[in-house]
């Protein structure tokens, strides 16, 4: 079986097991992108993860105006369609929050935490084969939460007894993954990320290293993200 068949059988795995997990208030609605995305995200993985790579890039959970709408990890729309060249259908949620439609590429809403990380690797590495080459992206939990009023709500927020079992599925699934794909690194974006990746591997799998978040609710992202995550993953020896 080739990697990228692996990974694709670890992620189908982890999408139905996670299926399977219940979530009580104050979270009323649960995405599966994995599971109503799986399209697009299979294409993702079957086209792009079919090597070892020497840096794995590890996000929390999916955005509602990223992964959620497209399958693909930090998923801004425009980095998935017109830089990627993934233009896979996407389905809708079973049960879908009004304030939260999956629209697919269709959206028009932009994932500015994608926007930026896709960003800074275009840039750097113009093209998707000179990224993908050594690189790939991932994230830890495949779950997407949402309150009643429509507000995000991220897995580190989840009392203990649900995100137990959840972080257990989702921890086997990142060691699986790192087994088959043999990083040098393994990169946290932010720093649920990278606690995460200490956790779950074992000491000598991989080096971690960590970069900023994106994410525009942080006042250090806003200032110049993308330089001063080059200048991180510099500093630590990932990119030189």
């Amino acid at each position: 079986m080739s990697r990228s068949a692996e990974v694709i059988a670890a992620a189908r795995e982890l999408g139905e097991t996670v299926a399977k997990l219940s979530f009580d208030s104050p979270v009323t609605h649960v995405y599966n992108p994995l599971q109503y995305a799986w399209r697009p995200h299979e294409r993702y993985l079957r086209t792009h993860a079919a090597g070892p790579k020497k840096v794995v890039f590890w996000g929390m959970n999916p955005g509602p105006w990223g992964m959620v709408q497209t399958g693909v990890p930090f998923g801004e729309v425009a980095a998935v369609r017109d830089w990627m060249g993934i233009d896979e259908p996407v389905a809708r949620p079973a049960v879908e929050h009004p304030k939260r439609p999956v629209l697919g590429l269709d959206c028009q809403r932009s994932e500015v935490s994608g926007r930026r990380l896709w960003g800074l690797f275009a840039e750097r590495f113009e093209t998707p084969a000179g990224f993908f080459a050594d690189h790939l992206v991932m994230n830890f939990c495949p779950l997407a939460f949402m309150e009643e009023g429509g507000r995000n709500r991220t897995p580190d927020k989840l009392p203990a007894a649900e995100s137990r079992p959840l972080f257990e599925a989702c921890a086997g699934h990142m060691r699986r993954v790192v087994e088959i794909l043999e990083p040098e690194w393994v990169v946290g974006v932010g720093g649920f990320a990278e606690k995460k990746l200490k956790e779950v591997l074992d000491p000598g799998t991989a080096r971690i290293g960590r970069v900023l978040h994106p994410s525009p609710a942080s006042p250090a992202a806003n200032r110049g993200w993308a330089r001063a995550a080059a200048a991180q993953l510099a500093e630590q020896g990932i990119w030189d």
